[in-house]
């Protein structure tokens, strides 16, 4: 078990970088120092699973584990991951029923205690819970959108949201501003809005500040869990989580998100914005996968880490990545990573450069992150798997920082209006794909009469707290990513409106094979920018070499439309799937979404006496009557398919 590795502010989740933000690190302590006093989570071996499940939760029943606390003074314990009976048995699969976070007496030596579990033969992996804390100084705002001083300018012929024509990222024809804005600079999302603007059985989970999902442009895509009641203290749906409506606040252990502290940034809720702000709706902005007025875009669950100046730890990151998994995300947007390897040491303090020390380092995180990338989504529906969206970094470093260097995950450079790289963005080792994330410093005009450059930067939705018109302008790779999680999510859209079935890892490979390429013609002389420097102020003139990016800009910017056309007639025809459903409860199948024109569906069940099944209009409804395994033929789309129905009690470990 490692347990020195330095770090910044805490755990360096370091990617939450705002519009005119400074970074202020002022000290290193090591993952030992950050750790909450008196927890570790452990990860205990299969062999003793039934004695762990069957113990109190002051009492392991595990001798040599009981020895070590009863030294170290009463304790209690609890699964990291509470249970979900509709996902428990892939839970178990995956080993993440072995997580279990272990309190005791925080006057103990944290370290010590660790030592000696990890020497356990049925401790197979310890973890300190880490705190996570942002590093970037939350008291540097997002700017304000001020429709008083800036005129608004409708795009033409498009979608009739009066801020469409400031958002340079969605559509660039290059006359925005006099200075620097480039045609085609954008994410080409203009030509993919013919095919698809959306779909709500795709869902985007924004692992980040909550998201303030009343907002009218957001309200109308927010997923909604439909098992739960707003605002109730109660597990309605058995899933684990009270309350849990728009997502689960995981900060504060509670149903209710928050983001209103005076202490937020609105930047989940300016995320969830280029996401799927609701398009063609007469106000505000426009976004990549909002859907059109009459069709509803994608859902964005909001799934909070972050709020105010509490503190959250790596064991609410990870509840909340299982919890978009197991709850019908398909999508996890996160604007957070680990500081680049190759980040200035003068500056911050690098950490992972390779695969084997995050995983090393990190294990529970990798854990659920890895539960994510292979359980979400479905091997019938328009996506097998997940795909985790992250942020490249911004420490103008030469590799992207993990997780999202890893190769099952999209790491996210971020570019400027003109093309170039943005002057804070990693890039490199470890990044997939480029996308608008803003550059005020590079707009920054102090030569003329010192005009900041926030139009350079990302418009999108944030709570009334942080800006009275619900619109500020942010900046970072942190708002790259969701270009690239909403590009993918109207991938998602499109292969489910033409009923088409892909894996994860080829909507990957169709993302960096259908973008832009970044030419030497855009990497090519100097770049200067007026950076902020202590003492000195704003107006100090900074210069990069573009030509130092060269075959490091990933796979190029993101294209939508081009990922759109190759996915149309990628991957497999979706099928009908098999049914499990429990005695006396019920399971709907829409015929619909695996056929263009169903027709006349019909349903018949061989063995009756295990289960029954009706149809209205193209919904077939099958019902369990007794536990057992029978056959039904479905006739839909003009074509017989023959399924499987198991009727099965639901136990202590779930389904199948």
């Amino acid at each position: 078990m490692k347990i020195y590795r330095y770090i910044i502010l805490a755990f360096s989740i370091a990617i939450l970088a705002s519009c005119r933000s400074v970074v202020e690190i002022d000290e290193e302590i090591s993952i030992k120092d950050a750790a909450v006093k008196g927890e570790l989570l452990v990860k205990f071996s299969p062999e003793v699973a039934d004695i762990l499940e069957s113990a109190i939760a002051t009492k392991a029943g595990i001798p040599s584990v009981d020895e070590i606390f009863e030294i170290a003074g009463a304790y209690e314990f609890e699964r990291v991951f509470p249970v979900d009976p509709r996902n428990e048995d892939r839970t178990r699969e995956a080993g993440l029923h072995l997580w279990y976070v272990v309190r005791f007496d925080a006057a103990n030596d944290i370290e010590e205690v660790g030592r000696r579990l990890a020497a356990l033969g049925e401790v197979s992996g310890v973890e300190y819970n880490h705190t996570i804390k942002r590093a970037y100084n939350p008291e540097k705002r997002a700017i304000p959108f001020d429709i008083s001083a800036i005129p608004v300018t409708k795009a033409q012929g498009l979608f009739d949201d009066p801020m469409l024509g400031l958002q340079w990222n969605l559509v660039n024809t290059g006359d925005l501003w006099e200075r620097g804005f480039a045609a085609g600079a954008d994410v080409n999302v203009r030509d993919a809005w013919k095919d698809c603007t959306g779909d709500p059985s795709v869902i985007v989970a924004i692992v980040d500040e909550g998201v303030f999902y009343d907002h009218p442009d957001l309200r109308a895509n927010m997923w909604h869990n439909e098992g739960e009641i707003f605002a109730s203290e109660k597990d309605n749906d058995g899933n684990g989580y009270a309350g849990d409506y728009y997502g689960y606040n995981f900060v504060k252990g509670s149903g209710q998100i928050s983001y209103s502290l005076s202490a937020d940034t609105g930047h989940g809720t300016h995320v969830a914005g280029v996401i799927a702000a609701q398009n063609n709706n007469g106000i505000g902005i426009s976004s990549i996968a909002g859907g059109n007025g009459s069709v509803p875009g994608v859902k964005i669950m909001s799934c909070q880490i972050f709020s105010g100046n509490y503190v959250a730890s790596i064991l609410a990151e990870v509840k909340a990545i299982k919890y978009a998994a197991d709850n019908g995300a398909v999508i996890l947007q996160c604007s957070w990573g680990y500081t680049s390897s190759k980040a200035n040491q003068y500056d911050w303090a690098p950490m992972y450069g390779t695969d084997d020390e995050w995983m090393t380092d990190c294990p529970i995180e990798k854990d659920a992150l890895f539960y994510f990338v292979h359980t979400a989504g479905s091997p019938n529906g328009p996506i097998e798997g997940g795909i985790g969206v992250f942020a490249a970094g911004n420490e103008s470093a030469a590799a992207a920082g993990y997780p999202g260097a890893y190769g099952d995950f999209v790491s996210v450079i971020g570019t400027s209006p003109d093309l170039t790289p943005a002057v804070y963005t990693n890039y490199g080792t470890g990044s997939s794909i480029c996308a608008p994330g803003g550059d005020q410093d590079y707009f920054y005009d102090y030569e003329k009469d010192g005009i900041y450059g926030e139009i350079g930067c990302i418009l999108s939705t944030v709570p009334y707290h942080i800006s009275e018109s619900g619109y500020a302008y942010m900046e970072g790779s942190s708002m790259a990513t969701p270009h690239v999680s909403s590009a993918l999510a109207l991938a998602i859209s499109y292969a489910a409106q033409n009923h088409r079935h892909l894996k994860a890892e080829e909507y990957r490979k169709l993302l960096e094979e259908s973008a832009t390429p970044i030419g030497e013609d855009v990497l090519s002389g100097p770049k200067y920018y007026y950076k902020y420097v202590a003492d000195l102020g704003q107006n100090q003139k900074k210069k990069i070499d573009l030509e130092s990016f060269r075959g490091k800009m990933s796979a190029g910017q993101v294209n939508v439309a081009a990922l759109l056309s190759s996915v149309k007639g990628a991957g497999a025809p979706m099928i009908i799937p098999n049914v499990y459903v429990a005695p006396g409860a019920s399971v709907k199948i829409d015929a619909s979404r695996y056929y263009d024109v169903p027709g006349t569906v019909s349903v018949s069940v061989k063995d009756s006496s295990v289960a029954d099944a009706s149809v209205s209009g193209a919904v077939i409804t099958f019902v369990g009557k007794a536990e057992g395994v029978t056959s039904a033929v479905v006739n839909a789309g003009g074509e017989n398919r023959t399924i499987t129905v198991t009727v099965r009690k639901g136990n202590g470990s779930g389904w199948l």
